[in-house]
C-alpha cells in the first residue's frame, strides 16, 4: 500500500520559530527516500550584474516559509498532504568559476531528479535557470518557459561572458531547450538597452506580457492570454522576485519601479491550475536588501502556490486533494 506523504512539523505542537530549518519545516529528502517534489537551494550569485547577495536567498526563503500552513484555500488543496514534498538541501556551486558552477547545478539537478519527480529550486541568481532547464530537457524535451521578471534576460553577453543572470533564456533558446511557440515573459518593464530588444526576444521564441498589460487587460485578461500562449504540454516556471514592485519586494539585486503587487503575482500563478508544471525556480532574493522579511515572505508564498499548482497537474488528483 502506498504510504501517505510525510508533512511539515505541526505548528500547534512545535512553534514556528523552532523545529527543522527546512522549507516549510518539511522532512528532508533523505528521510523520505523519494519525493513528488524536492525543494532544493542553489546558493550562487556570481552571475549578477549589479547588487550581489542572492547566494543567501535559499536560507532566507526557508526561514520565511515557517509561516506557511498546510491548507491553501485559494486553490482548495493541501499541497503537502496530496503529494510528498521534501527538502533536498543545497546544490553547491563554485563561486569563482561560473562555467564550473553551471555544470555543477546541472549535474546536481540530474541526480535529484532520480529521487524526485519535480524540482522547485530556490536561488541564487537567474544564471541557474539555464542548467536547470538543461536537466528538465533531458526528461521532457523542449518545454514552455513561463518567465516572470522585470527583465527579459535574453541578452547575449555581459562583458563578453555568455553565462550571467541576464542571458539564460537566450542560451536556452539557442540550445533548443524551450518550445519557441509556447514560451512567455510576464511582468517586463523598465528601460531596455536598445529599441530592438523586444523584437529580439520574440525572435528567440518568447511572447511578452508587460507589466502595463495588467492595467490594460486586467488580471483575468492576463491569465487568459498566458494560458492561450502556454497551451498544452510541459511548462517550466521561472520567477525572478524582482517582477514584484520593490515597494513589496525590496530584497533583490536589480530592482525596477512599477512592478506587480505580490497579490497579482500569486493570483497569476494560480491561473496555471490544470497545466503540467514540470519544474520551477524562484530566484534573485537578496536578504541583505530586505527588511522585515517581506521579500522572503513573498518568495515563500510564490513557492507555496507553485507547489499547489503541481498538485493540480493533469492526471494527478482532484482539486480538494482527494
Amino acid at each position: 500500500m502506498e504510504q501517505s506523504p510525510v508533512g511539515p512539523v505541526d505548528a500547534t505542537v512545535v512553534p514556528r520559530f523552532a523545529g527543522p530549518a527546512t522549507f516549510a519545516r518539511l522532512p528532508s529528502l533523505d528521510a523520505v527516500g523519494h519525493a513528488d517534489v524536492a525543494v532544493v537551494g542553489v546558493p550562487f550569485d556570481s552571475g549578477v550584474s549589479y547588487r550581489p547577495g542572492a547566494r543567501f536567498g535559499p536560507a532566507h526563503i526557508r526561514q520565511s516559509s515557517r509561516l506557511l500552513r498546510p491548507y491553501n484555500p485559494a486553490q482548495d488543496v493541501s499541497p503537502f498532504a496530496a503529494q510528498q514534498v521534501a527538502d533536498a538541501g543545497d546544490i553547491a556551486a563554485n563561486p569563482f568559476d561560473i562555467h564550473d558552477a553551471v555544470r555543477a547545478v546541472e549535474a546536481g539537478a540530474d541526480q535529484l531528479l532520480d529521487r524526485a519527480d519535480r524540482l522547485l529550486t530556490l536561488g541564487g541568481d537567474h544564471t541557474i535557470a539555464l542548467p536547470l532547464l538543461r536537466s528538465v530537457h533531458k526528461r521532457h524535451g523542449p518545454v514552455a518557459v513561463l518567465h516572470f521578471d522585470a527583465h527579459l534576460d535574453t541578452w547575449d553577453t555581459y562583458f563578453g561572458e555568455p553565462y550571467t543572470h541576464g542571458t539564460p533564456f537566450r542560451r536556452a533558446s539557442e540550445e533548443g531547450l524551450i518550445d519557441r511557440d509556447r514560451s512567455l515573459h510576464v511582468g517586463i518593464r523598465g528601460p531596455l538597452y536598445a529599441a530592438g530588444d523586444l523584437a529580439d526576444t520574440e525572435e528567440l521564441g518568447y511572447g511578452v506580457i508587460a507589466c502595463t498589460d495588467y492595467d490594460r487587460l486586467g488580471l483575468d485578461g492576463v491569465v487568459t492570454a498566458m494560458r492561450a500562449r502556454l497551451g498544452a504540454g510541459a511548462v517550466y516556471v521561472s520567477v525572478d522576485i524582482d517582477v514584484v514592485d520593490p515597494g513589496m519586494a525590496p530584497g533583490t539585486g536589480t530592482p525596477e519601479a512599477g512592478g506587480l503587487t505580490s497579490r497579482e503575482l500569486l493570483a497569476t500563478l494560480r491561473g496555471l491550475s490544470g497545466l503540467d508544471v514540470v519544474g520551477a525556480d524562484i530566484v534573485e532574493v537578496a536578504p541583505a536588501y530586505d527588511h522585515a522579511e517581506v521579500t522572503g515572505i513573498a518568495a515563500s508564498h510564490v513557492a507555496y502556490e507553485l507547489l499547489s499548482v503541481m498538485v493540480r497537474r493533469p492526471g494527478h488528483i482532484t482539486p480538494d486533494g482527494g
